[in-house]
Order: C-alpha cells, then structure tokens, then sequence
C-alpha cells in the first residue's frame, strides 16, 4: 500500500482540520457567551476584575473546554465534510480512481493522529498548568466558591512506612489540628505514640507545633513504657498543611509527574481519595485516543451518499458523540462506588466504542 502523501491526503488533511478548529471556534464562542450570562451576576457581586476575567479565566477556559469536548467535535467535523464529499459524489470519483476504502482512510488516520497529539498535549502540560489560575479564579469569583473555613473529621493518614496520623478534627479557619496523634510502628508492633491536644500549622517555619502533648515509647519486651511530656513541642513530619487543603480538583492543576507521585503518596497513605487521582490520570490517555474510535467511526457512516442529504448524518453523529461522552462520565460512577477499577472503567467506552467502529468499518462502502 502506497502511503506517500498525494494530493488527495491534502485534500482530506485540510478539510478535516479546517473544519475541526472552525467548529471549535464556533462553538466555544457560543459557550463563552451563555458563560458569561449565568456568571456575570457573581462578578459584579463579587468585584471580579475585567482582567482577571478575560486572562485569569476565560483564556485558562478555552483549552479545558476545548479537550473536554474534542470528541464531540472530531465526530462531528468527520461526519460534516465527508457526508458532502458523499453528497457530492467525491467518494465515488475516489474510489473509482482506483483508491480502495483503507487507502483513504490514510489522511484521517493522520488527522486524527494530529489531533489526538494536542489532546495529549493539553492533557499532560498545558491544562493543568492553566488550570492552577482558572480554579482559583473561579474559587474566588463565582459561587462555586469551596469553603475553607470549614472543618475536617476522622482524618487518618498513613505519612510514611510505619508511620501514622490520625487527627480528630482539623479546622481551615486556623490551619489547626485537634486531638492529634502520631504512632509509629516497626514490624507490626507499636513502638511510639504521640499525643497533642492541638497540631498548629507554622509557616514560618515549616513544621507543626504542638500543644500539651504526651510522648509514650514502648520497649520490645518489657512490660514497661517511658512517658515524656510538655507544653509545646516543634515537630517535622511528612505531612503539611496542603494535604489538608487538597479535593478532588486538586489533581486537575497538577503535570504528569507529579500526579503519579501525589498517587503513590496516596497509595502509602491508605487515602481513599486515590480514586480521583486515578480517573483523572487515566482519562488523560483515555479522551486522546478516542479521536482515532470516533473519526473511523464517522467515516463509515457518512461515507455513503444519503437521500435525505447530509442532515441525517450530523443527526446520528451528535447523538453518537453525546452518548459517548456521557458514558465516558457515567463510566467514572463505576470507580465511585467500587464496581470496576480506575483503568478498566475510563477506558470502557473507548473499548465498547471501538467495537462499533470496527463493526461500522466493516460494512462501509469499500
């Protein structure tokens, strides 16, 4: 199979990318500006800066949007402008020139290649980066605003191998722990264990002053324990104030790298939230790749000349493309309450997905 580029891969390259950013263009013109009707209430109330709004959060907006909804307009930019080129009868002259249907199929490959690179891109450096300025933005001027002068409850941590927290109660107000203790344990036996009324946070110096706390050391094999205590005590552990502070959005603001550590330290920890981590981290590989599902996918649907025209195809791509997305985020429901694991879960619909595409290819006109 000839794969050298001929003017016939530039013809489809072109058509293809130029209607896939047109769309995008278009579309997230429309999305800014009802955006900004259900917004414009919370940043008059709340003095948002012009701008902060147009390059704190609109800018920092656009990639996000962009990649969240790439699926939906790969779909729909490969069912639009192959569905004319049927109408059109260009996919007869091209396959009556004797191009068989897999060789024309090269251009879209490449071209969804192409798109499937940014997505990646954005994924793994761009939106994450973007994302640090966009959340606060919003934490700050719209009424998504999370509360950090809340309380949190029943915190248990595992900080290092052998080592454990547990805090009571720990209150953003004050960056406070309450009831907070430190146990440490060598080959399954507790060996320390440290107590405090109150764990306070200090910036300045980077560690956690405690409060009329109580230090008890078991010796192996005695039946005796040392007990220390005191007023106040400066200790360095491998925990921080930001631990505190980090929910589910956190890991959308972090790169590749240190979301594989901020997972292997949740791991270590027991943290429950690990899950959050994992679906972010899966679902930057997994929405990539489903440029090259749905673009075969379209292909063979729009491939063949319709008698009601062209309207019919974008019908079944849109709808095709919705469900697809909601099933990617149906999926995570899965992860949530425990039924599948991260991995399998988020790349779900690209299996079921590329199933159908490769039924759907099958029986294409060749």
């Amino acid at each position: 199979m000839d794969l050298r580029p001929k003017k016939l891969d530039i013809y489809i390259t072109k058509k293809f990318l130029s209607t896939f950013f047109v769309a995008i263009l278009l579309i997230i013109g429309i999305v800014i500006i009802f955006d900004i009707s259900e917004k414009v209430d919370d940043f008059v109330q709340n003095k948002a800066p012009l701008k902060a709004i147009i390059l704190d959060y609109y800018v920092n907006f656009i990639p996000y949007f962009m990649n969240m909804f790439s699926p939906l307009f790969v779909f729909i930019s490969v069912i639009f402008f192959t569905s004319r080129m049927a109408a059109n009868s260009e996919i007869v002259a091209i396959l009556s020139c004797g191009v068989n249907f897999h060789r024309m199929m090269a251009p879209y490959i490449f071209s969804a290649a192409l798109i499937a690179m940014l997505s990646l891109t954005l994924n793994l450096w761009i939106i994450p980066h973007s994302n640090v300025e966009r959340l606060k933005f919003q934490n700050t001027y719209t009424s998504r605003r999370h509360d950090h002068t809340g309380r949190l409850r029943n915190i248990h941590y595992q900080i290092s191998p052998g080592q454990f927290v547990f805090v009571e109660s720990f209150s953003r107000w004050n960056n406070t722990a309450y009831k907070f203790t430190l146990e440490r344990m060598e080959e399954n036996e507790l060996v320390s264990k440290l107590s405090a009324e109150t764990a306070a946070w200090d910036s300045l110096k980077g560690c956690w002053t405690l409060k009329k706390y109580f230090i008890r050391d078991y010796e192996k094999g005695l039946m005796q324990d040392r007990i220390r205590s005191g007023a106040q005590l400066d200790t360095v552990i491998q925990l921080t104030v930001e631990d505190f502070y980090r929910n589910d959005e956190s890991v959308e603001e972090m790169s590749f790298g240190q979301l594989n550590r901020y997972i292997a330290t949740q791991r270590m920890r027991g943290d429950a939230d690990v899950k959050y981590s994992l679906i972010e981290k899966n679902n930057r590989f997994a929405l990539p790749f489903s440029a090259f599902i749905l673009t075969i996918m379209g292909v063979a649907l729009s491939s063949k000349k319709k008698r009601g025209g062209i309207g019919w195809n974008l019908a079944i791509g849109i709808a095709l493309s919705f469900s697809y997305i909601l099933f990617l985020r149906f999926a995570q429901m899965f992860v949530y309450t425990g039924s599948l694991s991260p991995g399998l879960a988020l790349w779900l619909p690209n299996i079921i997905y590329a199933v159908i595409a490769a039924v759907l290819y099958r029986i294409a006109p060749k």
